[in-house]
């Protein structure tokens, strides 16, 4: 018996299947801890294969530095190390890997969709919608620049690894959505955004028929393309012909970068905010200044005491009412007149709770002095951009222009400053207009201003407010609100501060009436008798508004607002006012000089001119031409130049391509995902 079972048990055909069987198990066992490897590297967000700052060319020919963290399946675009400013999730298991020649120093590779597709996950590794403010990137490519070719050759590596493996994350992706993978909140997201749906081979070859640069060569040229390029170049393909004078940096096509302005004064609304408390020291400066005025007196050219002063410039005050220009994206979209006229009175309205603590006076723009800062709208995937610039001195006046063209509107106006003493109080007029332009509805809305009215200054306490009559007006469409803002009568209480009332009417017809306060509720009451809510500044309402974007501070030009008033505002910040008033004298003297130099000349503005048919200044790049998405691109501003980048009518030259069935696994990507992201579209780099 024995004998026959060790016959039976080493015979080779037996032997051979207990081999087959140790193999198949020891197959399982690795695969199962392959996947778990694969998927604790998913789960884990410090799992990462490689990550260091890159160099990424935008759109418009610019660089800039970003930091670049490979993950497995995904490379996620930081603006810091800290990983707090998502910009934006590059998929890897839709990209093809390629060389790239540089005519400057460092190492340049490509990612790109082969098939011209998107390259982008719609949302971030934490569930991100919108990402961080940077430059416009392209939708279905990215070119890199590593500081060495030693560190691009790395990363090419990396990233060949991290390529070859984009099937498997698939799968995994697709096991951690049927609940094989337990994974946490950032892994989750990103699995999603590992699954895809491949092309077929049918639709592959059709999309790669419509790609110029495949139908101008056979399938043979292709052939020879791909493999002298992959043999050249030790297996990874090339590309040889990308960099023709299009390429080229263009100054008018560079744009500006913009980032999230990191802090902002907001006072609470009601009366306490509007009180100044003047210590005895500043006391005898008011003093000492009242010696010199006389009631009617015009303060434009009396130099104030840097204790009352708002640390910023009054070029930068005049973009608070554009927080929530979304209300104006919403008025464009409008179709009834009535409800348009509602919804600009409705963004008015918005512009004002927004107020510093106390009684503060922006600083006088210096002659020449421009401001600029732009509002991201996630929800239309547009842009709001302001731009201002001091246009004279004697008298004051500071021009300005906000555009959206995008979503269909532009503002410009001027604003003639003028300041009245009268004895125990000052008013400070805002003398001038503002038009507002719908392009799409060719509706211009006529806007003026309320006067700022300070009483207190001798006796009683020291209180600002807002008064006067405006109007809102569209000659189009006959329909015109009207708006008194009213001071505090003498007798009156807390519920008579910050009054507002007035009426919207279409001609002679009375429509609807107005009442509330300018920083918090306002009621709208139909002619029919129903009441809405008109505007109401929220703590949720303040909490969601658009966040303004701002040029940093080492990238500003000499003239620009926040550079040019540095010292004076620090000072302010560090309660120093010798300071302050020292640093506030170089800036006036230099301006003093400067206009003993010109002499007779006069100052010709560099954004700005005057209109000899209104009279009125107007932006001189201004665009009238409603938004076309068969053409324009994206909005962007250079060195306060606003332009839309339009698509070029030229026929690139495309990479011929080969073996369509490499790419048969390739992500389909629908038409709204192709667009390019909000937050890297719309952000502008130097």
């Amino acid at each position: 018996v024995w004998d026959v079972f060790h016959k039976t048990m080493t015979h080779p055909k037996r032997l051979r299947l207990c081999a087959l069987q140790v193999q198949k198990k020891n197959y399982r066992q690795e695969k199962k801890r392959a996947a778990k490897e694969l998927s604790s590297a998913l789960k884990d967000p410090s799992v990462v294969i490689t990550a260091n700052w890159l160099k990424i060319r935008g759109s418009l020919k610019s660089w800039t530095k970003l930091w670049c963290a490979l993950k497995p399946g995904v490379l996620l675009i930081y603006k810091t190390p800290k990983s707090d400013h998502w910009v934006g999730t590059l998929l890897l298991n839709a990209c093809k890997l390629i060389e790239r020649p540089s005519k400057k120093d460092g190492f340049c590779f490509k990612l790109y969709h082969p098939l011209d597709k998107s390259i982008w996950a719609v949302k971030g590794p934490k569930g991100e919608n919108v990402g961080s403010i940077t430059q416009p990137l392209p939708s279905n490519y990215l070119i890199f620049r590593a500081a060495s070719e030693s560190d691009g050759r790395c990363w090419m590596d990396a990233l060949e690894l991290a390529l070859s493996c984009s099937s498997l994350y698939k799968l995994t992706a697709k096991a951690g959505r049927d609940g094989d993978l337990s994974t946490s909140s950032e892994s989750s997201h990103i699995l999603q955004l590992l699954q895809s749906t491949a092309l077929t081979d049918a639709e592959l070859a059709n999309q790669q028929m419509e790609n110029d640069g495949y139908s101008e060569k056979s399938e043979h040229d292709a052939q020879e393309d791909w493999d002298n390029g992959a043999n050249e170049n030790g297996g990874r393909l090339t590309e040889e012909s990308d960099m023709d004078q299009s390429d080229e940096l263009s100054p008018a096509l560079q744009a500006t970068s913009y980032v999230e302005q990191s802090q902002e004064e907001m006072a609470e609304a009601g009366e306490a905010s509007q009180v100044e408390t003047v210590s005895e020291e500043n006391k005898g400066l008011i003093w000492t200044l009242l010696k010199q005025l006389r009631p009617g007196m015009d303060l434009s050219k009396v130099v104030l005491p840097t204790f009352i002063l708002e640390p910023r410039s009054f070029l930068d005050k005049l973009s608070d009412y554009y927080y929530h220009a979304n209300l104006l994206s919403e008025a464009a979209r409008e179709e009834s007149p009535y409800g348009r006229i509602k919804q600009v009175v409705r963004w008015y309205l918005s512009g004002f709770y927004k107020k510093p603590k106390g009684l503060k006076k922006p600083y006088n723009p210096i002659l020449g002095e421009t401001f600029r800062c732009c509002w991201l709208h996630p929800q239309t995937d547009s842009c709001t951009f302001y731009i201002a610039e001091q246009i004279s001195h004697h008298p004051p006046i500071s021009a300005f222009y906000v555009c959206n063209k995008k979503d269909g509107f532009y503002i410009s106006g001027s604003i003639l400053a003028k300041s009245k003493f009268y004895g125990n109080s000052l008013s400070a007029i805002l003398d001038g207009r503002a038009r507002l332009m719908l392009l799409g509805r060719d509706e211009e809305y006529i806007i003026t201003m309320p006067y700022a009215h300070c009483k207190g200054i001798l006796y009683g306490t020291m209180t600002l407010e807002l008064g006067g009559k405006i109007t809102i007006e569209c000659e189009k469409t006959k329909y015109v609100a009207e708006l008194e803002f009213k001071l505090k009568p003498f007798l009156g209480g807390s519920s008579s501060v910050n009054v507002i009332s007035g009426k919207i009417q279409q001609g002679d017809e009375l429509l609807a009436t107005v009442d509330g306060h300018w920083d918090g509720e306002v009621f709208l009451q139909e002619k029919s008798g129903q009441q809405e809510h008109l505007w109401n500044p929220t703590p949720e309402v303040r909490s969601t508004r658009l966040k303004r974007q701002v040029v940093q501070l080492d990238q500003q030009g000499q003239f620009e607002s926040e550079r040019l008033w540095q010292h004076v505002t620090s000072a302010i910040v560090d309660r120093d006012q010798n300071q302050a008033t020292q640093e506030k004298f170089v800036l006036e003297e230099a301006q003093r000089n400067q206009a003993k130099d010109r002499g007779d000349q006069p100052w010709r503005p560099r954004l700005f001119n005057l209109d000899s048919v209104t009279n009125e200044w107007t932006y001189t790049h201004i665009d009238t031409r409603p938004w076309d998405p068969e053409r324009c691109l994206v909005q962007f501003e250079k060195h306060g130049v606003i332009q839309t980048k339009e698509k070029s009518q030229r026929r690139h030259k495309g990479l011929a391509y080969s073996r369509a069935s490499a790419w048969a696994c390739q992500q389909k990507v629908s038409e709204r995902d192709t667009q390019i992201p909000l937050s890297i579209l719309v952000s502008l780099p130097n």
